[in-house]
């Protein structure tokens, strides 16, 4: 049966349109997804010869695909989501949806059928976890089974459609030296950074929304010790550590009756009832930020946690607006003590223009008179004809004593003291390796 381009599209709907209706949506749930897509490839096949409609074995397994994906999947989204590529997916609307790959966003040919097939995928995402998304609640935060974070806002809030923004859980978050192969950080500052991680500095990363806070703190957490128990507290669970004794902790957002909200500062107050030796707290921004820097100073040295700043001063700045809030009865000087005595390193990473995403700084928090500063250790800058180059620019610490217990002074002493202009990374790595291995032992 040949067909007009127009034709063949009307059928191609009504086809799938009555595949679905042959399907009950009940049983399939029970499933597992490739009993599904069988039971779903012989409805459609059958669909096929009942309306005459030729579809070649490759079309008849994309309409399963995509019948299979609408029903228990993500849609016209899951081949972006099954993408490696694909670090973030928006959808603005039913026909325009954006990914970013590689730092770069670009436009895609995918879209939905209509504004309701948007609204529907939005519905089951929200219902997935105990949320609702319509016109008297059209915002939720909300998380895949895979661990993806997502947000929705829908109208009559957002003018042309429901909008959806997913923030790609990796499949294998990367070690610091697999950060170091993408150009985000010189071997010399992997080496740094895995010392700092297991002589138990406190540590804060900052930088800005999308720039790979969260990928850093995955990162440096391969590097503590198997034997310590750590507390994590998140917003929406995202760290994956490969420690045995790890106790993940997430908030909840209230009710639409306005209950049952339990916040980080919550969390994190219960954690230190917990006997953590660290904790790591996803992202501070409000008043928590007083019990984190609480914890750090009474026993829970390592802890980590991230931070939304453009730059190290505006990072600390920042963070004393927060204590502010969380401490309205100590006076900025004591704030500014407090910060200097809690926090040992401040890592800073931005999304740079060519897409890489780069650790641009890592200073030591200084305390002075009445204030506190940040010292810089690394540096990444550009020359004039627009390279960039990492650069050590200080070769001590302050905080010795806590290296010195640890044992990996001379590590340390290595990683900081590089040659500035080394043949390449594995000329870097191999002296500070040798060094960490031996201080280990």
């Amino acid at each position: 049966m040949i067909l007009t381009t127009s034709a063949r599209a009307h059928a191609y709907l009504a086809l799938r349109t009555q595949i679905l209706s042959h399907i009950d949506a009940e049983s399939a749930l029970g499933m597992d997804l490739p009993t599904l897509e069988v039971s779903v490839g012989q409805v459609v096949e059958q669909g096929v010869r009942e309306q005459r409609l030729y579809l070649n074995r490759t079309e008849q397994r994309a309409l399963t695909r995509e019948i299979v994906d609408d029903m228990v999947r993500l849609g016209p989204l899951q081949p972006l989501m099954d993408d490696p590529s694909v670090n973030d997916i928006m959808v603005n609307g039913p026909n325009c949806i954006y990914v970013e790959r590689r730092g770069k966003l670009e436009r895609t040919d995918h879209h939905f059928r209509d504004a309701e097939h948007l609204m529907n995928l939005a519905q089951r995402i929200a219902s997935a976890v105990g949320r609702r998304i319509d016109e008297a609640s059209p915002m939720v935060d909300a998380r895949l089974p895979d661990g993806s974070r997502v947000n929705i806002i829908a109208p009559p809030l957002a003018l042309d459609g429901a909008c959806i923004s997913i923030r790609k859980f990796a499949r294998q978050a990367p070690d610091l030296d697999g950060l170091a192969d993408y150009g985000s950080l010189s071997a010399a500052m992997v080496a740094f950074l895995k010392v700092a991680a297991r002589a138990r500095l406190n540590m804060l990363i900052s930088g800005g929304t999308g720039a790979g806070k969260t990928t850093l703190l995955n990162a440096l957490s391969h590097h503590i010790s198997p034997d310590e128990r750590i507390v994590t507290i998140e917003d929406a669970a995202e760290l994956r550590l490969q420690q045995p004794h790890v106790i993940r902790l997430e908030t909840r957002p209230p009710s639409l009756e306005g209950r049952g909200e339990v916040t980080q500062r919550e969390l994190l107050k219960n954690a230190l009832r917990m006997r953590p030796d660290r904790i790591l707290l996803g992202e501070v921004r409000g008043i928590e930020a007083f019990d984190m820097l609480q914890a750090m100073n009474t026993g829970h040295d390592g802890s980590l946690s991230t931070l939304h700043a453009n730059s190290p001063d505006d990072a600390l700045l920042r963070l004393e607006n927060m204590l502010n809030i969380g401490a309205v009865s100590m006076s900025s000087s004591l704030i500014r003590r407090q910060i200097a005595s809690a926090l040992d390193l401040l890592v800073q990473i931005e999304r740079c223009a060519d897409g890489v995403r780069r650790i641009t700084n890592i200073s030591e928090i200084i305390a002075g008179v009445d204030d506190v500063t940040c010292r810089s250790l690394f540096i990444y800058q550009r020359d004039q004809s627009g390279q960039g180059h990492y650069r050590c620019v200080r070769r001590e610490l302050v905080c010795q004593e806590k290296l010195l217990v640890a044992g990996l002074h001379d590590a340390c002493h290595a990683a900081l003291n590089t040659p500035a202009a080394p043949e390449s990374a594995d000329t870097i790595a191999a002296p500070f390796d040798k060094a960490l291995q031996h201080e280990l032992v």
